[in-house]
């Protein structure tokens, strides 16, 4: 097993020089209790915060004005004491005290810019602002980063800490001061474009993590460094491995990420031969939120949704300034990672298994995070209960039955366009939508029609050729572009029809209250299937995250089913609002599926959350696997499930379930 660990706690502690008696009431025994209670065996500990103190005497920071004592190395001997694992964190890209005593070395985020004096510090120093009220970024191109990678050298030498957790980093920030300036010019860029700028920030991340972690590996070649920038884009491999030896997917469901982001982000980790861990939060909005308790049964299935996707779990917690942990918050956590703990042993040193792969929009586009065409097609295939990864474009396609391209990916590059048709020779099938697998003017594969491109009716309507919704067929609103085809080839199968409207809704001509009805006859294939596999005339990937029709969905599902057809490896009847992975531990000569359900409800201004768990009865599975099933076993409960195997085909039902449940399948 991996040594990173299983159920870790993020711990913040960002503390206003305002604020006095810091670490006053923390009590080692206090300390050690609640992360028993917790159940936890990791705890990333403050060595700087966002506000620039340091939390330990200091010869290259200055310690918090409010603390008199090595708050650090106590809490550091109290992990030690009881085996708790205890990386250090330090800000990186906030630094506040210091950004007041070196103005010069703030970002600008303005092209042409500059920042703001507003005010002086009580020492004297100006307040600069240029960002708004809160904490402002430092730009890694100054002499910041010197004095950054001495911090980060200063607490290794004192503390040999298992790890470096640095925050707030990456390429996002774009930066035009004078340092910025200079570095555009050395790269040979115009400093006048701001797209000089914005290029430049790619140089800038690299020369960061490059000196921090050279700095730390001289000093400790084991030693863990992790750069946290929220979120791991999809095909910037170097980007994950800047990273020296995991990932960690921040996703606070109520924090602002959704419950779609982490299962996105998650089947993408999984490809990329790191070890990765699920960060979500006690909180029941975000970050820095005292007295915030999201619901035990929301954090119940966070934990076991990461385990489900094969990551560690970490959960954010924040201290009080006096220093002492929240036992009611370790209660919570706890009741979580008991039951994690019951049942890890299943849920590391696994290989996922999946028939699909989404070749992600943001992998091919780039500056696509969180592009709802990912969003759409990774919610479409949790809901549908298919097994799929998020891939980008240097993963083995081989091992996919279907690949999505979904609704913006047009194919320009030519060894992408070498790879695909590879794939399609080697027998596999692609479903692409919108503009996918196109060149912008034709289909670079046989779809069973031709490409006309965008026909400019919006809204149009899908008429379907098959039952959806438990009804017969019937003309349903496409609100997405629509993008014409020729009509189908000889052989092909048509599973729907476009049908334009009278005209586009206008000043000049509308009709009814929305938009305007369908001329009754078809207009041309909307959903065909040919050679190379199948495509769908709307950006209907986009249209499901923005508006989510059920029809949508049940026309990607009928189109992969009819790709699949008896090679899908999985079926149920676990319903939408239940999510299904299936990995294999192959040195332990097992299958481990997991199941979970729980219904996200929206409360107060668009803050997804999670209250009751009701008992999920009578789920049915067929797996089709090669491998002679001997034995179905429901964990940690090790009570043995019925079970039939036939024709390659493993059969049996889980009588009742609450939340999640674990079933091991030995061979």
């Amino acid at each position: 097993m991996s040594s990173l660990s299983q159920r870790q706690v993020h711990l913040d502690f960002h503390t206003s020089e305002h604020i006095g008696n810091i670490g006053s009431m923390f009590d080692k025994k206090q300390f050690q209790e609640c992360l028993k209670k917790g159940h936890v065996n990791s705890i990333t500990v403050f060595a700087k915060c966002h506000h620039g103190w340091a939390y330990f005497p200091s010869e290259k920071n200055k310690m918090h004005p409010g603390l008199t004592f090595d708050l650090l190395g106590a809490q550091l001997q109290a992990c030690r004491e009881i085996g708790v694992r205890a990386p250090v964190y330090l800000s990186a890209g906030f630094d506040e005290k210091y950004l007041f005593e070196h103005p010069d070395h703030g970002r600008i985020p303005m092209f042409g810019g500059e920042y703001k004096k507003i005010g002086k510090t009580a020492d004297g120093s100006p307040f600069v602002d240029a960002e708004g009220v809160g904490y402002h970024t430092l730009c890694m191109n100054s002499p910041y980063l010197d004095v950054l990678v001495s911090q980060v050298e200063e607490v290794i030498e004192k503390y040999d800490p298992c790890e470096i957790f640095l925050d707030i980093v990456g390429e996002q920030f774009v930066c035009f001061c004078p340092y910025c300036r200079a570095q555009v010019i050395s790269h040979g860029m115009d400093p006048e474009n701001e797209e000089s700028y914005r290029k430049l920030t790619k140089h800038t991340f690299k020369r960061y993590y490059t000196a921090i972690n050279s700095a730390a590996k001289r000093l400790k070649p084991d030693i863990a460094v992790f750069h946290n920038n929220g979120h791991i884009p999809a095909g910037r491999r170097d980007f994950a491995h800047a990273n020296t030896h995991h990932l960690e997917l921040e996703s606070l469901p109520t924090g602002g990420w959704g419950y779609d982001h982490f299962p996105r982000s998650a089947h993408y980790a999984a490809m990329l031969g790191m070890d990765y861990l699920g960060m979500t939060g006690k909180f029941h909005g975000g970050w820095g939120e005292f007295g915030g308790y999201k619901h035990p049964n929301a954090l119940r299935y966070e934990v076991a949704l990461s385990l489900a996707l094969g990551a560690r779990c970490s959960i954010g917690d924040q201290m009080h300034p006096y220093g002492f942990l929240d036992e009611a918050t370790y209660e919570l956590i706890g009741q979580a990672y008991a039951e994690a703990e019951a049942v890890e042993d299943y849920c590391y040193g696994i290989t996922t298994h999946a028939d699909i792969g989404l070749l992600s929009v943001e992998s091919v586009i780039g500056e696509a995070k969180n592009h709802p065409a990912d969003t759409g097609a990774c919610r479409m295939l949790l809901e549908g209960k298919y097994l799929y990864d998020v891939i980008d474009t240097e993963c083995d396609f081989s091992k996919y039955k279907v690949i999505i391209l979904p609704d913006i990916v047009e194919v320009h590059d030519a060894e992408l366009i070498a790879k695909l048709n590879g794939y399609v020779a080697g027998g596999g099938k692609i479903l692409a939508s919108g503009v996918s697998a196109s060149d912008g003017e034709k289909f670079l594969f046989d779809f069973g029609a031709e490409y006309l491109g965008k026909n400019g009716c919006q809204p149009s309507y899908l008429h379907t050729a098959f039952n959806a919704l438990g009804l017969p067929p019937t003309s349903y609103c496409m609100y997405s572009p629509l993008y014409d085809l020729t009509k189908a080839k000889e052989g092909a199968r048509v599973l729907g029809h476009s049908r334009v409207t009278f005209f586009n809704r206008a000043r000049e001509h509308f009709c009814s209250h929305q938009h305007t009805p369908f001329v009754p006859e078809n207009h041309a294939p909307g959903i065909v299937i040919g050679k190379d596999g199948g495509y769908i005339a709307w950006e209907i990937f986009t249209e499901y995250a923005e508006k989510g029709s059920l029809i949508l969905r049940e026309a990607v599902t009928t189109v992969l089913d009819a790709l699949l057809g008896e090679e899908k490896t999985l079926v149920t009847n676990l319903t939408s609002g239940g999510v299904v992975t299936l990995n294999e531990q192959t040195e332990k000569n097992r299958l481990v599926l997991h199941m979970l359900y729980a219904i996200p409800t929206k409360r107060g201004s668009g803050v997804e959350v999670i209250e009751d768990l009701p008992p999920v009865y009578g789920t049915t599975f067929a797996i089709r696997t090669e491998k002679p099933i001997l034995r179905v076993l429901a964990v940690p409960q090790n009570e043995e499930i019925p079970f039939t195997y036939e024709d390659g085909i493993c059969a049996f039902t889980v009588d009742r379930f609450a939340c999640k449940q674990v079933v091991a399948l030995e061979y």
